[in-house]
């Protein structure tokens, strides 16, 4: 049986991950911080330990001798990274250091893929692919783009590492941090008289918006992949945060949804990309990946889910029986 270490094990692909590789009869260990309470899927192996510990890590690695390692953790929000753009670097860039550190000391049959971000290319031109310049705006932009340079350093030292450039990927488990899903619960509580109106920033920001377990398999295809590589993986559609709001009262049943959007120049970032679009070819081409779910499906499966997730808090709450 294959052994996969998964950091980031709790988050939106870290679950979506260990389903898919527990479905294929992979041993699943996953990482989580010690003070964690985050639920982790049922049948991957719990490693509480702090990442920032690079001898924790090498330890992990070391024992382990996992046939892949997936490294998914650290800061996940652009806007966050402002307000603590030391502890970004930190969280981001450092354990990747450590862990690519550690199999090419201890485990060098490892299989090692970053989950790397298209704030690494900042304002370049889109679309996107892996010969555009590396130019971040952000602090997480920045620490994501130190860890893909290490990738690229370690390859050269003949470890099988590779990078997957991720653009925005969405699916029912996404935080409510993130504008995605806090569009879509906002849509859900107001088609049900729950809420009156939703609070946004800037509605013209343009991204490439994937369906996240269409992105996990993406990075499951470059570690199986004879060499590694960088690969850009995202849909090549482009759509605004506009378009993404319509879609989404489109499918709660709420067709006037410009009255019921308050814009909040606060919420706007310092810096914003704006546009990010995926020229995903290569991953095309040498992974045979290609992404399932488009953009208006993905938006009503995530409306529909928490018009569900709504509608049963309010039952609960008021005891009824469904």
């Amino acid at each position: 049986m294959s052994i996969a270490l998964i950091t980031g094990v709790t988050g939106q692909d870290g679950t979506y991950l260990s389903r898919a590789l527990l479905a294929d009869g992979v041993e699943v260990h996953g990482i989580v911080r010690p003070d964690s309470r985050r639920p982790v899927e049922s049948g991957v192996v719990v490693h509480r330990a702090d990442m920032l510990d690079d001898g924790e890590l090498a330890r992990l690695v070391s024992e382990l001798q996992p046939d892949e390692l997936y490294h998914l953790a650290g800061q996940s929000s652009v806007a966050a990274s402002w307000d603590d753009p030391v502890g970004t670097v930190r969280q981001t860039a450092a354990p990747a250091a450590a862990l690519l550190h550690a199999i090419a000391e201890s485990s060098a049959h490892t299989r090692f893929v970053l989950a790397s971000s298209a704030e690494i290319f900042g304002r370049a031109p889109a679309p996107q692919n892996e010969s555009t310049p590396i130019a971040p705006l952000s602090p997480y932009g920045a620490a994501k783009a130190l860890a893909h340079h290490l990738v690229s350093g370690y390859r050269e030292r003949g470890v099988h590492a590779s990078s997957c450039i991720l653009y925005n990927h969405e699916s029912p488990l996404r935080p409510e941090r993130f504008v995605t899903r806090k569009i879509t619960v906002a849509a859900a509580r107001i088609a049900l008289r729950m809420q009156d109106t939703l609070t946004l920033g800037n509605l013209d920001a343009a991204r490439d918006w994937g369906w996240a377990p269409d992105v996990v398999a993406a990075l499951r295809l470059a570690a199986g992949h004879p060499a590694p590589g960088d690969y850009v993986i995202g849909t090549g559609e482009l759509h605004t945060v506009r378009e993404f709001v319509a879609e989404a009262f489109s499918a709660a049943g709420i067709n006037d949804w410009e009255e019921r959007v308050v814009i909040d120049e606060s919420l706007l970032r310092p810096v914003d990309p704006p546009v990010q679009l995926a020229d995903s070819s290569k991953a095309r081409t040498e992974l045979g990946w290609q992404p399932t779910v488009q953009f208006a499906e993905l938006v009503d499966r995530m409306v529909r889910n928490d018009l569900t997730l709504t509608e049963q808090s309010t039952d609960q709450a008021t005891g009824t029986v469904t």
